[in-house]
């Protein structure tokens, strides 16, 4: 590593990844092409454990030739194998730090190299290690609530089979607004929900079976997001039947301490049978698959997701007469089905008094305030991430506006038709792509041309504009398709045709698909076995 720091430093070449926290650097002055320098589709998360127990670092990494993983510590080294082993696990595509029996000690920053000749990117993760054996005082002087079995691991959910449901999609289904259920589908690719509802309602039923041996009632379940304070909550009204029963918050399956102090890191309000979480100031390692347990049972799942997302157009005060309309807009760097929309500290959701609405390339976001009145007047909030933009709204009484607006008429010269036509060009052509199995994949060009010119996009020579697997959008001249799951057979070359009455033209590029022969083995395996059948 020191010798590829000494390297690193002489060339100095940083990139930006599009991982936060991920820094890259490039040995080359010029990348040859189809070569890349490293990058992390999934960097190591932060990790609190026990002492004595096993703990683990994963980590996804992307780069052509694909490059070599390496550990390191910042206060300590990692030569004994025994307690430090490293493998990859080809099944799931991650690189594995395992630290057998960990100790106070081993507590450390810990930095993940991925390295090929091109580059290296580095990112840091951090160990938490708890003692064994904790005090009831050590607890209070802590300010942690000494609670049942508190760091006991949760069973994590079973695993995802192919052709099955994630069952992590299921999960937040069930803690979910039926609202809510056609936008968590897409996020986890499926656009069709309809099939899921006969066993979702099954499993309703079993959970509230569950529930209703250590709850009496559960209502009002709200799901976690990002407050105009900052912090993060979700909430949910509940009656125990047991007073006494321990309620549990768990992270990707690892339980978190929490107090009611609202300065905590992680606290809880109880004001009667109403339940408020709250996570203070959100990080990126914050994000992550959120549950609320009564002893053993689930009583709540919330996914926190923390986009990598800024405002490009913030949203911009406004000032409207009475029985008028307000619109309040914003631009994001990224896309984003949906955003948060508050007032003060009450979110708004669409219907009725509101309209929110959002562009079909998700990056302008709209919110409409029907038929302005007095008490509409005050501060709104865009939330996107754990990034906010705020302005108010000013609602001035009819009243107030006697003066009657003049009427002038003014004769402009007469102005003689102008011809803007032009062919068909690329402002933006397409560009080469690498994807990861399994991830998104966002295409995009731009173009122009007077008449506005038709856009058609294939893929190895076959029309893709009817084909309902790709989101295909066309937005003032900006041309996207997007695959939600990439897979073996989106491999190959892609084109857009655009075409009016002057003309037309083209552009393509070829999309490679990393990891395309280990699932044609499994493909090829299945289609044996279905065959043999």
């Amino acid at each position: 590593h020191i010798k590829q720091k000494k390297h690193l430093d002489s060339l100095a070449i940083k990139k930006r990844s599009r991982v936060p926290g991920v820094m890259i650097t490039q040995f080359v002055e010029q990348l040859p092409a189809g070569k890349s320098t490293p990058d992390f589709a999934r960097k190591p998360m932060t990790t609190t454990v026990q002492e004595g127990k096993k703990a683990f670092f994963k980590a996804m990494v992307s780069g052509e030739p694909p490059p070599t993983v390496t550990w390191g510590r910042n206060k300590g080294e990692m030569d004994d194998t025994e307690n430090y082993s490293t493998r990859y696990d080809e099944r799931a595509r991650e690189h594995v730090l395992e630290i057998v029996n960990v100790k106070l000690d081993q507590a450390d920053s810990y930095k993940c190299f991925a390295t090929n000749e091109y580059g290296q990117a580095v990112c840091v993760v951090t160990l938490n290690v708890i003692e064994g054996r904790i005090s009831y005082f050590h607890l209070l002087k802590q300010n942690i609530l000494p609670q049942q079995k508190i760091f006991k691991r949760k069973k994590q959910l079973p695993p995802q089979k192919e052709g099955e449901i994630d069952p992590k999609l299921l999960e937040l289904l069930i803690s979910a607004p039926k609202k809510d259920y056609e936008r968590i589908c897409w996020e986890f690719g499926i656009t069709d929900f309809r099939w899921l509802l006969k066993k979702l309602k099954q499993m309703k039923k079993e959970r509230e079976d569950e529930q209703s041996k250590v709850v009496e009632n559960l209502d009002n379940v709200k799901q976690i997001e990002v407050k105009p304070s900052g912090n993060a909550e979700f909430s949910f009204d509940m009656k125990l039947r047991d007073p006494n029963s321990s309620v549990n918050l768990y992270k990707d399956g690892m339980m978190i301490p929490y107090d009611d102090d609202k300065n905590s890191k992680h606290s809880l309000q109880k004001t009667g049978t109403n339940y408020v979480f709250s996570i203070k100031d959100p990080q990126k390692e914050d994000a992550g698959f959120y549950q609320v347990d009564v002893e053993e049972t689930n009583v709540l799942t919330t996914d926190f997701q923390v986009p990598d997302v800024d405002f490009v157009a913030k949203i911009k005060s406004t000032k409207v007469t009475q029985n008028e309309d307000a619109i309040f807009q914003c631009v994001l760097s990224t896309p984003i089905n949906k955003i948060t929309w508050s007032k003060e500290d009450a979110s708004l959701e669409d219907g009725g008094k509101y309209e929110i609405t959002v562009s079909e390339d998700k990056l302008t976001h709209t919110l409409r305030i029907k038929d302005c009145q007095m008490a509409d007047k005050g501060e709104y909030y865009a939330i996107a991430g754990i990034t906010s933009s705020s302005a108010s709204l000013s609602v001035q009484d009819d009243a107030s506006d006697k003066k009657k607006k003049r009427k002038f008429k003014v004769d402009m010269p007469q102005m003689k038709a102008l011809d803007f036509e032009s062919p068909p060009s690329f402002i933006i052509p397409l560009k080469r792509r690498t994807a990861p199995e399994g991830y998104e994949c966002y295409m995009t060009c731009a173009v122009r041309g007077d008449p506005t010119p038709h856009v058609t996009w294939y893929h190895n020579n076959i029309s893709l504009n009817t084909n309902t697997n790709y989101h295909i959008t066309n937005v003032c001249g900006v041309c996207s398709l997007l695959i939600l799951r990439v897979g073996p057979k989106d491999n190959g070359e892609y084109k857009v045709v655009i075409e009016n009455k002057l003309g037309n033209a083209e552009s393509s590029m070829a999309l490679n698909v990393r990891g395309k022969i280990h699932i044609l083995k499994n493909v090829f395996y299945f289609v044996i076995k279905d065959f043999i059948r």
